[in-house]
């Protein structure tokens, strides 16, 4: 590996978590360009690989036949050399909760690039802190994804909650097709308001309690919502607020999670809150969804736009990280924390 030249990635750079490893692990596969990664996930209070970062790893190097120097657990340097895209049937298990979702986030993107179909199973947390629930991730990424071409059907065999874990999520992938630019930045234009109110091992009263509140919200703000009630059987308790907004062109997704001690109400408030504000903002994206896409529209060719409803340090570094691997470049105007506009283009 020594005598390859290796792009460099600070681990620390921007936000400074995982979102910059699993970036840089896709693009090195699908560009076939060796990296090396320092500083992994520094600016965490515990930097380095945890077991969710550990398993994108070796996934994205069992698809791709990548040598691996320096990978185990909480090290904080890493040597990737990938080789050729394999599709096929793949099974990885976290472990731990981990959240699964952001493995297939480091894994779709590459098996998108093969010549073949694919078919994965992902075990760990489905529905946990600091990551996209399953639902985002089927109900909003997917289905947008489809304008470019991109082809992905999943099934939640199981949820997995924190801190057991223990849900599996299937995965088929197909070949990606080009279809077009993504033009999205005109007001979010409100269609239907659909969504979920779960909760496992735990008083049918709770996610009741979500669920008239997220609808009182609505109702106040003088919106419609079908919300529909979940026992979910899980191997520890938990409780999930979703909501889908279905508009003329795009697709968002809001969401909170139950913990010890937090009231039912407060779960359907974060959720309603953030649906409101992204309504403010008049972008047509929510922020999750916003630094999801720029790998993708960084791999098909022309001119993509897009309006999000914040400017985030994920999206200022996944562009920073998608620019030093791809002849593109990522116009993003708006200050951090406000709403604004991305315009990709070729170089």
């Amino acid at each position: 590996m020594a005598n390859q030249e290796f792009i460099v990635i600070d681990g620390s750079y921007g936000e400074g978590g995982g979102q910059l490893l699993r970036t840089s692990l896709s693009l090195a596969a699908i560009t076939g360009k060796p990296l090396k990664l320092v500083n992994i996930r520094g600016r965490r209070k515990k930097p380095g690989l945890r077991p969710q970062h550990l398993t994108a790893v070796r996934a994205c190097a069992s698809i791709c036949g990548a040598k691996l120097e320096g990978v185990k657990l909480d090290v904080t340097e890493l040597n990737f050399v990938p080789g050729t895209i394999v599709s096929g049937s793949y099974e990885f298990h976290i472990g731990t909760a981990g959240a699964s979702t952001l493995v297939l986030h480091t894994i779709l993107p590459i098996l998108s690039e093969a010549d073949g179909e694919s078919h994965l199973l992902i075990s760990g947390g489905t529905h946990v802190p600091w990551s996209p629930p399953y639902h985002h991730v089927a109900q909003v990424l997917i289905p947008t994804l489809k304008q470019l071409g991109y082809s992905c059907k999943t099934h939640l065999n199981r949820w997995g909650w924190y801190p057991k874990g223990g849900g599996e999520i299937q995965a088929r992938i197909k070949p990606h097709r080009p279809l077009g630019s993504l033009h999205l930045d005109q007001p979010f234009d409100l269609r239907r308001i659909v969504g979920i109110s779960a909760s496992s091992g735990l008083p049918e009263h709770i996610r009741v309690r979500q669920k008239n509140r997220l609808e009182a919200r609505l109702q106040k703000a003088g919106f419609q919502g079908e919300i529909e009630l979940m026992d979910i059987h899980a191997r520890n308790p938990g409780t999930l607020v979703f909501l889908l907004a279905q508009g003329k062109d795009s697709l968002v997704g809001f969401s909170s999670l139950g913990a010890r001690g937090k009231r039912a109400e407060l779960v359907a408030d974060e959720t309603a809150d953030e649906f409101f504000h992204f309504l403010e903002s008049r972008a047509a994206l929510d922020y999750h969804l916003a630094d999801q896409l720029l790998i993708y529209l960084a791999s098909v060719p022309g001119k993509h736009y897009f309006s999000a409803s914040k400017i985030t340090q994920h999206l200022l570094t996944n562009a920073w990280v998608v620019e030093k691997f791809l002849p593109v470049k990522f116009e993003i105007k708006g200050e951090p924390g406000e709403s604004g506009t991305v315009v990709k283009r070729d170089l």
